[in-house]
């Protein structure tokens, strides 16, 4: 069965409509697709290319692709998700030097690196312009998303015929405030758990992004958005790729309902928490469902 995700008109979300579609989407199913936008498809298509090239180079190479927080650097497959392998850039729309010092350890060619960041710039731009609209449809005009730690990452799975069935990557919700992902738009393989509990296949469609709202915006919005959980298995025997931003938690690293949501609300519905406390619990436990939120849950 197929997944009912919505689709947000990037050019309309001035319009009265599709300003309801937005926040329906957010609080229902915490999935939309984001179509119209203003990222070329040539430019899209570019950075496609980047990345198979430097998901193409030797382990060795791979892995200089060090982390900065937990996760954000290179991560190879290990034996509970063999078919999945990443690669990030951490912070990258405030310090340069992460560009660089990713251009040099993987040694890219130089017109990779004008796409990366000219992709980089717009995919940042677009995904903070959407994190500010969704705060908007809550009545919160007074966070400036574009500060936030953003992480920039791609993902490749590798599939093959004898990895028919198998999990690409678990079940999970996403750490973060939103990622705004480009899914491979050729490969299936997204599945989105929804409210009654079934597995739906997310198809791809060519030249837009899902936006995919993680724990930081739950924890946020005060329960308002719903942190979508989905996985990757293996539904084809071509190798799959996807990419995009991860826009995470505020500056200070401090994750908790904006006071205003908290005070409409009857009061927050967690304690704070710090955001690598989050990612931190993630990878000692293995959980990635959400579980960590139960643990700063108010009763």
């Amino acid at each position: 069965m197929e997944a009912n995700v919505p689709v947000v008109d990037f050019q309309k979300l001035s319009e009265g409509e599709e300003w309801k579609k937005l926040r329906e989407a957010c609080e229902k199913c915490g999935i939309f697709r984001v179509i119209n936008h203003p990222i070329p498809d040539t430019l899209m298509k570019e950075m496609k290319s980047a990345v198979k090239f430097w998901h193409d180079l030797p382990l060795e190479i791979k892995m200089r692709n060090k982390s900065i927080i937990p996760d954000s650097g290179y991560i190879p497959p290990f034996p509970s998700s063999p078919l999945y392998e990443a690669m990030g850039i951490y912070d990258y729309h405030k310090s340069p030097q992460a560009l660089e010092d990713f251009f040099s350890q993987v040694d890219l060619p130089p017109h990779y690196r004008k796409i990366v960041k000219t992709y980089g710039k717009a995919i940042h731009d677009l995904a903070s312009t959407i994190a500010q609209k969704m705060a908007k449809c809550l009545g919160i005009v007074d966070v400036d998303f574009k500060d936030w730690p953003f992480l920039l990452r791609t993902i490749k799975y590798n599939f093959s015929p004898e990895n028919v069935g198998e999990m690409g990557i678990m079940l999970h919700s996403d750490t973060g405030f939103i990622t705004l992902l480009q899914d491979d738009e050729t490969v299936t393989g997204l599945e989105l758990l929804d409210d009654s509990g079934l597995l739906k296949k997310v198809t791809p469609k060519s030249g837009s992004f899902l936006c995919i709202v993680g724990d930081v915006g739950h924890v946020w919005s005060n329960e308002k958005f719903w942190n979508a959980r989905h996985r990757v298995i293996c539904k084809e025997t071509c190798t799959r790729y996807s990419f995009g931003v991860f826009m995470l938690a505020a500056r200070d690293g401090i994750v908790e309902a904006h006071p205003k949501l908290a005070e409409l609300n009857g009061g927050p519905r967690y304690r704070p928490f710090k955001y690598e406390d989050l990612r931190e619990f993630r990878i000692v436990t293995g959980k990635r469902n959400a579980e960590v939120l139960d643990q700063y849950r108010i009763a």
